[in-house]
């Protein structure tokens, strides 16, 4: 339970440092609740797909 866990929390936060990245370009030109509304976008979907990862592993 842990491991699964800890593997989705990994898998979680590298998809969000990649995300940040992206961000990081077009944030200049982007306002503040754009970029909130980003970072919840990224924090969603890296939650999603490291589920959808952990499930097909099963």
């Amino acid at each position: 339970m842990a491991r699964l866990v800890l593997t989705t929390s990994v898998m979680t936060g590298v998809f969000c440092a990649l995300f940040s990245v992206v961000v990081g370009i077009v944030a200049e030109a982007l306002s503040m609740p754009t970029l909130i509304v980003l970072s919840f976008v990224s924090g969603f979907l890296g939650s999603l797909i490291a589920q959808i990862v952990m499930k097909r592993k099963d």
